[in-house]
């Protein structure tokens, strides 16, 4: 959001991009049965 809003992209603009790219993400993890592994930090 915050790189988009950066570049200039109005708020609801940066908003919706990044609502979709969730959206992308759900349902392919959806489509392929697998559950969500978000990344993790090596201490």
């Amino acid at each position: 959001y915050n790189a988009l809003r950066l570049q200039g992209k109005p708020g609801k603009v940066a908003l919706i991009a990044i609502a979709r790219k969730l959206l992308v993400t759900a349902n392919a993890l959806v489509k392929a049965d697998t559950p969500y592994q978000g990344k993790t930090l090596d201490t």
